[in-house]
């Protein structure tokens, strides 16, 4: 057997029994029980008031997200997209920031911030404005949760939009001027119908992830939402078909939106893009005021951004924070903590052993994909790459679930048994969610390296395997670096995943022992804040260094196509 037909069946088995059987699980069970075939749990979605109410709920905080980062990114990536000023690259690598720490995390710090006794209240009664405290998140948590979501994904749709508006042929805008059109129109009637596709494909991934979003709602401690009902079905996953039922829906919703984001952002290649390589844009300098204006439109908006992360570092460096409107007594000690205690010394080894095994497979899946896409030529390359890109749309919610339901049944009390044993599904669970990333980057790294090298080793009698090893994974060592870096520092801070399959406190990841401890007692909420800002530093880098490494191409692996 040829070595690229042995690769296509070991990634093709790989991906079968960790992503299709667990997702064709979920299915099955949803609309089975112990009679046989039944869709009395599916219908419970649309008639039981309380899944209404969960559904509802979800669909409202995805759609107010989307909306909300649709506002923020589409001004923001047309003025990056048309526009030169001053500091530009500078803060184009600084809108990456709010990436750097999950909405769960970051919830954890805010809730200090506008709880009753929290920052805002006490500053809004030393003003005179507020008679007394107010809980503002416990008494808007919804508003909390868009909030913390906006704020942290916003950048995901900049980075598609900067990509749509980059795409559009400048010839045609340049026909609506000649032709009398002022700038406003030109951008209603020709820039952003062009680029409606991405402007799309970029709502959708936002959209999902929202939709999905398990860790904010239960901080914000908002337990009818569909994502922290199927959490709490996880205990009777072995008797109850509802929450199987629960899963399905989030994943059908998901591959939906994934499948229609496809297909439009098809057509925009066929489109936007026609006579774009024969003609180059020149972006218009902004004058003086126009750079004074944009430098501090983008100061508020990044200060919000990265507030979460204040409140976040304000809470691990402080011994107080309570009805005052900036912490009391500065303290290094919760750092030291989030190191040395048993319960966080523990997760954070957990969490860089899985993190570390996941990219190890990821680089391995990942490039092979990519080469048998991109050199392989093999039949069906196109259906290989939109395999490895399924993970986009099938959320950890849904992957972390059908691990428990499938193997805990096929494989009980093994290493193969999540409630047994979960290390080895974490790892394999992280992996699967990041694979994208290094297919993507591992991708882009092929297509701009000439296959010339290659045939030349070949024909001076190189192996298959030689050549590979010698010449093609040299050549594209940044792109796989860029990739791994990614999947290690995201597979960290993975929140679904960690939070349903670890459940001994032996194999908590950080984000697992983040929830625990927020509630603790002994300044766990501080504690809790120190894992976050050691996570935080540790995503940082990562995200910088492979920027760094990828350039402008680290926008294509947060794009939806």
């Amino acid at each position: 057997m040829k070595p690229r037909h042995l690769s296509t069946l070991l990634i093709l088995l790989v991906l079968g029994v960790f992503l299709v059987w667990p997702v064709g699980h979920v299915f099955v069970r949803s609309i089975q029980d112990e009679g046989g075939f039944t869709l009395h749990y599916v219908k419970g979605l649309f008639t039981n008031p309380a899944q209404m109410e969960a559904v509802g709920a979800s669909f409202l905080i995805a759609v107010c997200v989307t909306a909300s980062c649709l506002l923020v990114a589409l001004p923001l990536a047309w003025l990056f997209a048309r526009r030169s000023f001053a500091g530009k690259a500078v803060w184009s690598a600084l809108l990456l920031l709010p990436m750097i720490l999950p909405p769960f995390v970051s919830a954890v710090g805010m809730r200090m911030i506008f709880s009753r006794a929290g920052a805002l209240s006490t500053l809004l009664m030393q003003m005179g404005w507020v008679d007394g405290p107010v809980d503002w998140f416990g008494r808007f948590p919804f508003a909390g949760i868009v909030l913390l979501e906006t704020l942290h994904l916003f950048p995901i749709l900049y980075l598609n939009l900067v990509a749509a508006f980059a795409n559009i042929d400048p010839s045609l805008e340049e026909a609506a001027v000649n032709l009398g059109a002022t700038p406003g129109r030109v951008f209603r009637r020709v820039t952003l119908p062009l680029a409606m596709p991405g402007v799309f494909a970029g709502m959708v991934l936002v959209f999902i992830w929202s939709f999905t979003e398990l860790g904010t709602p239960l901080v914000f401690g908002v337990r009818r939402v569909l994502p922290v009902m199927i959490y709490d079905s996880v205990a009777e996953i072995g008797t109850n078909p509802a929450g199987y039922a629960q899963v399905a829906f989030v994943l059908v919703v998901s591959m939906a939106g994934f499948w229609i984001s496809k297909q439009i952002l098809a057509r925009q290649r066929s489109v936007a893009t026609l006579g774009r390589l024969s003609l180059g844009r020149r972006e218009v300098p902004l004058s003086r005021r126009g750079t004074l204006l944009v430098t501090v439109a983008l100061l508020v908006l990044l200060g919000l951004a990265v507030l979460p992360h204040l409140s976040v570092t304000l809470l691990a460096v402080s011994r107080r924070w309570f009805l005052t409107v900036l912490p009391q007594g500065w303290t290094l000690e919760f750092f030291g903590r989030a190191l040395n205690d048993e319960l966080t010394r523990n997760a954070l080894l957990n969490s860089l052993g899985l993190s570390l095994c996941a990219t190890v497979l990821d680089v391995l899946i990942g490039f092979g994909i990519a080469w048998l896409c991109v050199r392989g030529r093999i039949r069906g390359a196109d259906w290989l790459d939109a395999l490895a890109m399924l993970p986009l749309a099938v959320p950890g919610l849904v992957i972390a679930f059908g691990y428990i339901g499938c193997f805990s049944g096929a494989f009980p009390n093994t290493i193969m048994d999540p409630r047994f044993n979960p290390v080895i599904l974490l790892s394999v669970s992280y992996a699967i969610r990041r694979l994208p990333y290094m297919v993507r980057a591992a991708h882009a790294g092929l297509e701009q390296v000439s296959v010339s090298y290659e045939e030349a080793a070949a024909n001076l009698g190189a192996t298959p395997l030689r050549v590979v090893w010698r010449v093609t994974l040299p050549l594209i060592l940044a792109n796989l670096l860029a990739g791994g870096i990614l999947c290690f520092s995201f597979s960290m801070l993975e929140v679904s995943d960690s939070l349903i399959l670890a459940q001994a406190e032996e194999f908590f990841p950080i984000t697992k022992a983040i929830y625990v401890l927020q509630d603790g007692l002994e300044n766990g909420l501080n504690v809790a804040s120190a894992m976050g800002v050691w996570a935080m530093a540790l995503l940082g880098a990562g995200i910088l260094l492979a920027t760094s490494l990828m350039g402008k191409r680290i926008g294509q692996m947060f794009r939806a196509g």
